[in-house]
C-alpha cells in the first residue's frame, strides 16, 4: 500500500517553468533583484492586499532581518508553540526568548500571560498565528501600545488570510511570511516581510543585501538573504493557482471534519470565524476519551503507512539547546504542556484524495482494528 505523506508541495506546470528557466538563461540575470523577483514581489502585494512586500529566500532569515530592521534588544515575548525558527531568530540576534503560554482554543499566546511576563528588559512581542488562526491581534496592539513595546508576527502559516476584511499582515509593526515547500504557496524556499512604509522596505532591502546602497556605501550590518530569479519564477506560477489549490484544500478539510466531528475523545480546531482561511494544515487533538494516546495513534497511523506529524512537539522551551534560559521563562506554560502532548496534524496537501482521507479516518475510527 503506497506510503501517504503529512504533505506533499504544491508544484507549478513544468512547461511553464520551463519557459520562465529560458527567459532566465536567455537574460543571464539570476539573483539580485531580476526582473521575477519584481515581478513577484508586486503579485504578491497586490493578491495578499498589503502595500510593501520584501522578499527572502527563506523565512528564517526573514524572521532575523525583521528584528534587525527594529534594533531590537532585551527580551521578548514569543510562544512556546511553534517551529523552532520562531525563538531561534532571536537567539541569533543575541535576544533573550520568554515565553508565554497559549490559548487552550486556538493554540495562539494569551495576551494576559504575555503582561504578566512583562519586565523593564522587555523590547517586544513575536506572536504567531498558529495553523492560520489569528491571533489577538487588537489586544496585542493595545498591549504593545501601552507598554512601547514592538510587535513582530510570525505569520508563516497565515497566507492570503484575512482579519476583519484586510490582510492579516497589515497589522503590527512587521509581519514575516514563510514560502517553504510545505506551506500553502511556496517559492521551494522563500519568505517575505510586510512592512507599512517606503523606508521601512527600504532598510529591510538593505539588510537582505549586506547591507550595501551602492557599489560604494554599505549602511547597514546585513545579510545575504535575497531571493534568486528560480525562486520567483517558480512562485509567479504557483501564484496564478493558489486561488484553486485553496480551493481544493478546503475540500479535503471539510471531509476530515465531517469524518471526525462525532469521535469521542478527537477535539478538532474552530475555524468558523476565520476570513479567507488557507487549510494549510489539519490538526487535531486526542483527548483522553480516545482509546489510545496521541503518540500510540500516531505510531499506527504510521505502521499503516500514514505519516501524521506531531505539529507542534515537543515545545520549543523542552528543547536542551534553550536549557541555559532561566527557568523562570520556561515554565508556567500548562495550556502549551497540554496541547503538545494532544496535538496531531493529519495528511493535508490540495491533491489529497477523497479515498486517501477516508482510509485515515477509517483507522482514526477504530485504531485497534488490523
Amino acid at each position: 500500500m503506497d506510503k501517504i505523506y503529512v504533505t506533499k508541495p504544491t508544484l507549478p506546470s513544468l512547461d511553464k517553468f520551463v519557459e520562465y528557466l529560458s527567459q532566465i538563461w536567455e537574460s543571464e540575470y539570476i539573483t539580485n533583484a531580476g526582473p521575477f523577483h519584481n515581478k513577484l514581489e508586486e503579485e504578491l502585494a497586490d493578491y495578499l492586499g498589503v502595500k510593501y512586500i520584501s522578499l527572502f529566500s527563506n523565512g528564517t532569515l526573514a524572521l532575523i532581518t525583521a528584528l534587525q530592521a527594529l534594533d531590537i534588544k532585551g527580551e521578548v515575548i514569543t510562544t512556546p508553540y511553534s517551529f523552532v525558527a520562531t525563538t531561534n531568530s532571536l537567539i541569533w540576534n543575541g535576544i533573550t526568548p520568554v515565553f508565554a503560554d497559549i490559548n487552550s482554543y486556538d493554540c495562539n499566546i494569551n495576551v494576559s500571560r504575555i503582561k504578566e511576563a512583562i519586565t523593564d528588559k522587555t523590547t517586544a512581542i513575536m506572536p504567531v498565528h498558529v495553523y492560520g488562526t489569528p491571533c489577538d491581534m487588537e489586544g496585542l496592539d493595545k498591549l504593545a501600545e501601552e507598554y512601547n513595546l514592538k510587535l513582530i508576527y510570525d505569520g508563516a502559516h497565515a497566507f492570503g488570510i484575512k482579519h476583519r476584511g484586510q490582510s492579516i499582515h497589515n497589522y503590527g509593526d512587521l509581519s514575516i511570511l514563510s514560502f517553504h515547500a510545505t506551506k500553502v504557496f511556496n517559492t521551494i524556499e522563500g519568505g517575505a516581510i510586510v512592512s507599512h512604509t517606503k523606508e521601512m522596505k527600504t532598510k529591510i532591502d538593505n539588510l537582505k543585501n549586506f547591507g550595501i546602497v551602492d557599489e560604494l556605501t554599505v549602511v547597514d550590518s546585513g545579510i545575504n538573504a535575497k531571493m534568486n530569479e528560480v525562486q520567483a519564477a517558480y512562485g509567479l506560477l504557483n501564484l496564478k493557482s493558489i486561488d484553486e489549490n485553496i480551493a481544493k484544500r478546503k475540500v479535503a478539510y471539510e471531509k476530515y471534519t465531517y469524518e471526525l466531528k462525532d469521535i469521542d475523545g478527537i477535539e478538532l480546531l474552530d475555524i468558523s470565524s476565520v476570513e479567507d482561511y488557507n487549510y494549510g494544515y489539519y490538526p487535531l487533538f486526542v483527548k483522553e476519551k480516545y482509546p489510545l494516546n496521541r503518540d500510540e495513534l500516531y505510531h499506527i497511523l504510521m505502521s499503516r503507512g500514514i505519516f501524521s506529524r506531531r505539529y507542534f512537539y515537543p515545545l520549543i522551551s523542552d528543547f536542551p539547546i534553550y536549557s541555559n534560559i532561566d527557568s523562570a521563562k520556561r515554565s508556567n506554560l500548562p495550556n502549551a504542556a497540554q496541547i503538545t502532548e494532544s496535538v496531531l496534524c493529519l495528511p493535508m496537501y490540495s491533491e489529497i484524495e477523497s479515498e486517501t482521507i477516508e482510509r485515515i479516518v477509517a483507522i482514526i475510527k477504530n485504531p485497534c482494528q488490523e
